[in-house]
């Protein structure tokens, strides 16, 4: 994998090892957490003390993942040793690039940059704002205008105490739309129309209307083309409310539960996850309907519970259990490059081309 400083044209990527060229990308996994610190998720909603985390207790781990605090850290030196040995698995199932979701504030940009050397996947990082940085105050307060600038000094210049590192992607999340979150939403509107970096948006635990979301986006010149829904597999489980939501706004829809196989959400009891079987019958659904185009696929791993050292079905998840699957049930092998290699890099690709 050859890495470069050249600057970022349609035909390259930034990564955590500077620009490569977008063919280099191959199979990709768009909404991952590595090494992620997810203890302000922390529950005790569960009834249940899972202090401790062995084969014993695995079964209550899965079902409340968020009330174990060992649990909720990738970032420890357990978690480190397994998310390597994970990404090197993932590489040698034919994986090659891995885009890490974490918010600019849960991020350990010397680390990625580690992993990325001595496994040679490509680890591409965002800059944003996300519903778990609105516990800073600072954040909170944060005019649109401010929130405009940091995305564009870490798109354009290089992250915060990494200059020789550039985001790749702009990453917002959001629980309801509060003034926080629309403020995020319109500066990330505003530049993305304007420099036409890619976007993706993780729905919070709550439920809150996507297309108002798309609306604010859009009404601050933000191109729909260019932005992914995440959580598909949690907000828009309905056949009808699916086709209706990609027609209207012709984004990215991205299943990304897959390996969880647990129907209920603990952080929110009032949301089911569904499971991989029924998130194939939707992707069907909208081959069927000849969108393929705009589907993505990913774990979202963000807890030990769902690593393979740990017991889970890891990065290597949709290679080897889901694909095979999926090519049983009238999808062919061109169709699974679409979703894995070429809508990837479609959206990652800032010029479209």
């Amino acid at each position: 994998m050859q890495y470069s400083n050249i600057p970022m044209t349609g035909n390259f990527v930034e990564t955590v090892l500077g620009s490569t060229i977008m063919s280099q990308l191959g199979i990709t996994l768009t909404h991952e957490h590595l090494l992620s610190d997810s203890l302000k998720l922390y529950s005790v909603s569960s009834g249940y003390n899972c202090a401790n985390f062995s084969l014993h207790n695995f079964g209550y781990i899965k079902q409340y993942p968020y009330s174990n605090w060992y649990n909720l850290q990738l970032n420890d030196k357990h978690g480190i040793i397994a998310t390597f040995k994970e990404i090197e698995l993932f590489k040698q199932s034919g994986g090659g690039t891995i885009v890490d979701k974490n918010s600019r504030l849960n991020r350990n940009i010397s680390a990625l940059k580690a992993l990325s050397e001595a496994t040679n996947v490509n680890i591409i990082i965002g800059t944003g704002y996300h519903i778990t940085d609105t516990r800073n105050l600072l954040t909170c307060t944060t005019t649109t205008e401010q929130m405009y600038n940091r995305i564009y000094n870490e798109l354009e210049n290089g992250c915060e105490n990494y200059p020789d590192v550039k985001a790749a992607f702009i990453a917002d999340g959001g629980n309801i739309l509060l003034d926080f979150e629309i403020r995020a939403l319109r500066a990330i509107g505003e530049f993305q129309g304007q420099y036409r970096y890619p976007v993706t948006f993780h729905p919070g635990k709550d439920v809150i209307p996507l297309i108002e979301i798309m609306r604010i986006y859009q009404e601050a010149g933000g191109q729909s083309t260019e932005f992914v829904m995440s959580h598909i597999d949690r907000t828009l489980t309905s056949r009808e409310d699916l086709l209706e939501f990609v027609d209207e706004t012709k984004c990215y829809v991205q299943f990304d539960q897959f390996g969880v196989e647990c129907s209920f959400y603990q952080l929110n009891p009032f949301t089911d996850i569904i499971s991989d079987a029924q998130s194939i019958k939707l992707i069907a659904l909208l081959k069927e309907d000849r969108k393929l185009h705009r589907v993505l696929m990913s774990n979202d791993i963000h807890t030990k519970h769902r690593l393979t050292t740990f017991g889970g079905l890891g990065y290597v998840h949709i290679t080897k259990n889901v694909v095979p699957i999926m090519l049983k049930r009238n999808f062919t092998l061109e169709d699974i490059r679409v979703i894995r290699v070429g809508n990837p890099c479609r959206w990652l690709n800032r010029l479209n081309l």
